[in-house]
């Protein structure tokens, strides 16, 4: 059978493009997704179905290694610091489905910086009705959802856990204004995260949207199914081969769209014969486009921990939510608003424990993030086997400004932890010690040796016009030097956003959706 459509990958972008696009009776659409599709609630692992108020070790057990659900990617951050785990989903529903679910938009501003690129369709006035369409909040205005398929909350102060509120309190007296909700286009400031948790529930895509269509009988859904390449006929893509049962199949369409993600979708490029074609040649790739820009510009949140151990008379909720509430300011001499991010978290003995803590106490630490760092990294073939995943080098911290900037917020966040809202609740500061705070040297080299993934990995198919060199895509998705082969996932993005990359997601899923309805 030829498809109308076929979609690659079952995340955050791929679920919704399918779900849309079956809307249509007249097409057809083809789902396939590398790992495990669980038809109902009923039959969903409870780590999967979960975010909160079952277990205190859904979420490792979600997106940890041991996961069955994960592509446990490995990858190397810094030129000094050992390998990184990079987990990414491997089941209907894709990242989105083992994520930590924070909601948070980027900024107009980021939007706004990809249509100036060259991406007119993508600035935020054109780009918020698909935001908006996406979310169903508690608010009713223009400027956030009310409707959509996904359910988000804010944690509401009341529901704040004792050190959540605490953060709230030590931000507020460092100065810091109040942000009631993160995701309107003016925020700055301590507030309430958003969650796509609702009554302890993940709201992935796989449940907002996939559970609503798969009574189509225009879409189809298959499992378990690892794609190879994209089988091209000269420059018009095909279809795909994929392996399924030990057995390779082609599935043919008119039209191919890779949501493999930002690791996933360039992996494919390049085993397809579309890339550099020094690096394709040298793996013995046959070339199809020469496309220097996929896999390089790859983008992500750079992050450091701040950890303290807590007194031993607080004890932590363990099935409470670890982070409710977020700072977010403008380093300083930045002309980057919102360029950085401390995310606030509640620390069991099991989390101190794997980040070098003291596993028999309870902690409390602070996530530090680059939302817009300016160095990034790049994904390139390891082999020609499509078991075998991509080289990955962040890159991390290469540029002075990105230093200077992480160094400043891990000092603002340890002098958060003095803070007299803390007096009754920490004990002591584990890491960074005094002596990696000693001067800005001993900082950087301590920044060097512990950065790691903020799991927003985008930007490796890059979209822009056809006079950038680096550009992969156009705006409406399609592969350059190609007919019938597109890509929508965060590997489109031309820069990472200043916020959680699920909701930009898939805003993108829905958008690209329009563009392919429309005949775009």
């Amino acid at each position: 059978m030829d498809y109308d459509h076929i979609v690659v990958g079952a995340g955050s972008a791929g679920a919704i493009l399918a779900s849309r696009l079956s809307e249509d009776p007249n097409r057809s659409v083809l789902l396939l997704e590398a790992g495990p599709d669980y038809p109902n609630l009923e039959e969903m692992p409870e780590e999967i179905k979960y975010g909160l108020g079952r277990t205190p070790d859904l979420w490792n057990r979600a997106f940890g290694p041991a996961s069955k659900h994960n592509w446990n990617f490995v990858a190397r951050p810094t030129g000094t610091a050992r390998t990184m785990e990079v987990p990414r989903g491997k089941i209907v529903g894709g990242s989105g489905a083992i994520n930590a679910m924070l909601w948070l938009r980027g900024i107009p501003e980021d939007y706004n910086a990809w249509a100036t690129s060259g991406n007119d369709k993508w600035s935020f006035a054109e780009f918020l009705p698909y935001l908006n369409k996406v979310e169903d909040s508690e608010f009713a205005d223009d400027y956030r959802g009310r409707h959509g398929p996904i359910k988000v909350r804010n944690f509401k102060p009341d529901q704040w856990t004792v050190d959540q509120a605490a953060f709230y309190e030590a931000c507020r007296a460092a100065g810091y204004p109040d942000c009631p909700d993160h995701n309107r286009p003016d925020s700055s400031g301590v507030g309430p995260l958003a969650s796509n948790c609702f009554e302890g529930v993940r709201w992935s895509a796989a449940i907002g949207y996939i559970n609503q269509a798969r009574h189509r009988p225009n879409l189809t859904i298959r499992p378990d199914c690892l794609v190879h390449r994209v089988l091209f006929g000269g420059q018009r893509a095909r279809g795909v081969l994929v392996e399924s049962g030990g057995e390779l199949f082609p599935a043919l369409g008119h039209e191919t769209v890779l949501c493999a993600g930002a690791i996933g979708s360039p992996h494919i490029l390049l085993l397809s014969g579309i890339g550099p074609s020094e690096q394709l040649r040298a793996f013995g790739v046959d070339l199809v486009k020469d496309l220097p820009g996929v896999g390089k510009n790859l983008r992500d949140h750079p992050q450091v921990s701040v950890l303290w151990r807590t007194r031993p008379e607080f004890e932590q909720d363990p099935l409470a939510p670890k982070a409710q509430v977020i700072l977010r300011y403008t380093a300083s001499g930045s002309e980057l608003r919102n360029d950085m991010g401390v995310y606030y978290g509640s620390v069991t003995p099991m989390d101190a424990a794997e980040e070098g803590g003291v596993p028999q106490t309870y902690g409390v630490k602070t996530t530090v993030c680059l939302n817009l760092a300016l160095g990034s990294g790049t994904l390139s073939l390891q082999s020609n086997d499509p078991n075998i995943q991509p080289s990955l080098n962040y890159r991390y911290l290469e540029t002075e400004t990105d230093r200077q900037r992480l160094g400043e917020a891990v000092r603002i966040s340890a002098a958060l932890g003095d803070q007299a809202a803390f007096h009754s609740l920490i004990e002591a500061r584990v890491s960074p010690s005094d002596e990696d705070l000693g001067s800005d040297q001993a900082l950087e080299e301590w920044m060097l040796n512990e950065v790691v993934t903020s799991h927003h990995s985008s930007g490796t198919c890059k979209m822009g016009p056809l006079t950038d060199p680096t550009a992969v895509v156009d705006q409406y998705g399609r592969v350059y030097g190609t007919n019938g082969l597109r890509v929508a996932d965060a590997s489109i993005m031309p820069d990472c956003i200043r916020g959680n990359t699920n909701a930009t997601v898939m805003a993108i899923g829905e958008r690209i959706a329009d563009f392919v309805k429309e005949g775009r």
